[in-house]
């Protein structure tokens, strides 16, 4: 059921299954920056249907979550949102964006986090995402105000493996981009991870999407050998959004991450 959960000068919109975990852990499910919670849909009710308590929502100024006026951390949100549901130790699914934000949680606070489901993820410190051609032409189609043009840029980089056209990836770029704006000096960005991932000591899989961004591949390729034991999955029909384009591997990964959660 949806509600607003208070966070530090603010608040976010949440969605909590309710009930007692029947299969592990609490699971928190940590939406990317190309989408909000929404993204989530193909994998949450089966989740549920499989004993799973389950906890999403979205990040400020994403979806139904107002957009920051003060200075935050993603990690101190998803830490809010555990106090506020009385979650002590959860497993952590988090694509792109919200990956970070559980990489971040999970070597801050590592008793708190059962397990890591990482897909397509990004990483603090890691300094091979950033392509200037790219940021240069968002800056100039934002100053513009071409929406259109935005959206056509993110499916180039990002949606390689949608179909044409690709309407629900389309439609949650719309609703995302905005909050790549209103987030901006706003959201402070955690201390550098990817020189720590070799803290890293819990159950951990990485799914790699082999038609997502180049340097997103290379990435991800940099963090799974990087974090003990970690298993990679690589994807082959999958870009930047892995639960519209592969939701019944996305279940199979937390599935079993769960399980070895609560062994």
């Amino acid at each position: 059921m949806g509600q607003m959960v208070q966070v530090k000068g603010g608040e976010v919109w949440a969605d909590d299954t309710g009930g007692a975990a029947a299969a592990g852990p609490p699971v928190v499910l940590l939406h990317s920056g190309v989408g909000d919670s929404r993204l989530w849909e193909p994998v949450r009710p089966g989740l549920t249907s499989g004993g799973h308590r389950v906890i999403s929502y979205d990040a400020r100024g994403f979806g139904r979550s107002p957009a920051p006026t003060v200075s935050y951390t993603q990690a101190e949100d998803l830490r809010s949102v555990l106090d506020h549901f009385e979650l002590p130790r959860v497993v952590l699914i988090g694509t792109s964006m919200g990956a970070r934000t559980a990489i971040d949680l999970a070597l801050d606070d590592p008793g708190r986090v059962a397990a890591l489901g990482l897909l397509v993820p990004g990483v603090a410190g890691y300094d091979g995402l950033e392509v200037p051609e790219v940021t240069e032409e968002i800056g100039r189609l934002a100053t513009a105000g071409d929406m259109d043009g935005l959206v056509a840029l993110a499916l180039r980089l990002w949606g390689g493996a949608g179909p044409d056209p690709d309407t629900e990836a389309e439609r949650m770029l719309r609703a995302a981009i905005p909050a790549w704006f209103t987030t901006y000096g706003h959201e402070t960005e955690g201390a550098p991870a990817f020189d720590r991932l070799g803290e890293l000591d819990l159950p951990c899989t990485l799914l790699l999407g082999e038609k997502d961004q180049p340097e997103v591949i290379r990435c991800n390729e940099a963090m799974a050998a990087r974090i003990p034991g970690c298993r990679l999955v690589r994807q082959p029909d999958c870009d930047h959004f892995p639960t519209l384009r592969a939701p019944k591997e996305v279940m199979r990964l937390v599935t079993e991450l769960c399980a070895r959660a609560a062994a």
